[in-house]
């Protein structure tokens, strides 16, 4: 794999810098965590060498000054909203979230209920985390936040939130996803420290945008496409270029605020300690960027791969015609059309070809391979086997699974489990060549093989199943489906 970012340099001075912003407010700084604090394959996939879990080591270097606070909307938990990348509710995320800190000793404050109203549902879910053992608090709905700064900032906004005991100089607020509202609870926190005498500051950590970086870099156009079911745009920071004559790079919903911001911090310091959005941010991942062209190229990857989710999305009845229509016009701004995939163009000539529903990878050298669906495995199956024994040197004619052992696994899909298709899936045949690797030396050279498919590219030219979707995130590969579900032109 080609890497293009220092992710050891990344570890060293983003802790460095979050150091520095603590100090620089008396030693009690509340940081608001935007993105995931680990599994950010986002980031992963256009930082190549960026491990998905970056931030929570760099996190795990302050665990001796910091506490965390998770954060969940009463919304939220109302409506049972999922996180669409691993399928579970936030009310659960919480509890993963948690589990996942303390795993890693780091110390878990409480969970904090925003946007409360009286839902019974967020009562409910109070009762079930006291009954664990965990502290819970509520923080209310505010009318007119984040506008009406006069309530916000008095003993009848932020004063009638719960207060939220901390003990340590870093307190981290993260979320199970946006819109949680761990901006408020920052700056509900900032306001009840002020009336106990304790002066405590406020930054941000956002990965995207990179404020350093130019507003038409890959990097940036990748990130809108990652968001544009919230509609973000990258901006250049006006504030920012009043304040320093320097273009910086944020994103609206913080431009926006800022002004409402800075009246909430001169309330509550006297004085606002920023002059610009941009400033409020302690992002260091510009700095630790090793290969510029790496990243473009890969950036460029994610483009085109956002548009094909979310034109897949859209064929499920997930995403709107507006999020399509913004994915589209990102390759564009991007300079690029579908056809820069090459996996893409091979995979559909193999099936112009052959009629048949195929797949295309792009290994890391540029090697192409192709694969097409049979009575025995789907494209993406037949593709993997392959990879695996064009990286393990293993003749193509050479047959991985006899049909023998693939025969009973089908039985068992379709007599037993009464499941439609009788194909094994990409993860049926790595659990095959697994076996088979006990007894035969083939099988066992291409299991071996599994770590350096990370930074392929794949393109199917139908709709994989959600199994075979995680089978290739887990191993490091990145996908793309044309929004069909016709194995051959025939169907």
């Amino acid at each position: 794999m080609k890497y293009g970012f220092d992710n050891d340099k990344y570890l060293k001075i983003q802790s460095e810098n979050i150091r520095r912003r603590i100090a620089s407010f008396g030693n009690k700084l509340y940081l608001e965590f935007g993105g995931k604090l680990f599994d950010d394959y986002h980031a992963s996939r256009v930082l190549p060498g960026f491990e998905p879990d970056s931030k929570l080591k760099m996190l795990m270097q302050l665990k001796d000054d910091a506490e965390i606070i998770i954060v969940i909307s009463a919304v939220d938990i109302e409506k049972n909203k999922v996180r669409s990348d691993l399928g579970i509710t936030y009310d659960v995320d919480v509890l993963r979230l948690r589990d996942e800190f303390i795993s890693r000793d780091l110390n878990v404050n409480s969970v904090v209920i925003t946007h409360f109203n009286g839902q019974s549902s967020a009562e409910a879910y109070r009762k079930r985390l006291e009954g664990m053992g965990i502290k819970v608090y509520y923080h209310h709905t505010i009318e007119g936040y984040p506008n009406n700064v006069a309530l916000i900032d008095s003993d009848e906004g932020f004063g009638k939130n719960d207060y939220v005991r901390t003990s340590k100089p870093l307190v981290v607020v993260t979320a199970p996803g946006p819109g949680s509202g761990k901006m408020a609870v920052c700056l509900s926190q900032l306001y009840q420290e002020n009336k106990r005498g304790v002066k405590a500051g406020y930054a941000k950590f956002e990965t995207f945008p990179i404020w350093d970086l130019p507003l038409s870099h890959p990097l940036q156009i990748a990130y809108e496409a990652a968001t544009a079911d919230l509609d973000d745009v990258n901006m250049i920071d006006p504030f920012h270029m009043d304040a320093y004559g320097v273009a910086a790079v944020n994103y609206n919903r913080d431009i926006e605020i800022f002004p409402v911001m800075n009246a909430i911090f001169d309330n509550i310091y006297g004085s606002s300690p920023y002059k610009s959005p941009t400033d409020m941010g302690v992002n260091m991942i510009g700095h630790c960027i090793c290969d510029d062209d790496v990243c473009r190229e890969a950036s460029l990857q994610e483009v085109i791969r956002r548009y094909y989710t979310a034109i897949c999305n859209f064929a499920d009845g997930k995403a709107t015609e507006a999020e399509v229509n913004k994915n589209a016009l990102l390759l564009k701004k991007a300079g690029i059309t579908t056809d820069y995939r090459r996996c893409t163009v091979a995979a559909r000539e193999r099936y112009e070809k052959s009629g048949l529903a195929a797949a295309a990878i792009e290994m890391e050298d540029g090697t192409i391979l192709t694969g097409e669906t049979s009575s025995l495995l789907g494209p993406c199956s037949a593709l993997l086997l392959n990879a695996l024994k064009h990286l393990a040197g293993i003749a193509h004619n050479v047959k991985l699974i006899p049909q023998t052992v693939i025969a009973p696994i089908q039985r068992t899909k379709v007599d037993y489990l009464h499941g439609n298709n009788p194909r094994l899936h990409t993860d049926e045949v790595l659990v095959a060549i697994s076996i088979m690797s006990r007894i035969d030396e083939n099988c066992k050279l291409a299991l071996e093989q599994l770590p350096n498919l990370k930074g392929s590219q794949v393109h199917s030219t139908v709709m994989l199943s959600e199994v075979d979707r995680k089978t290739f995130n887990k191993l490091g590969v990145g996908l793309t489906c044309d929004p069909v579900r016709k194995l051959t032109k025939r169907e």
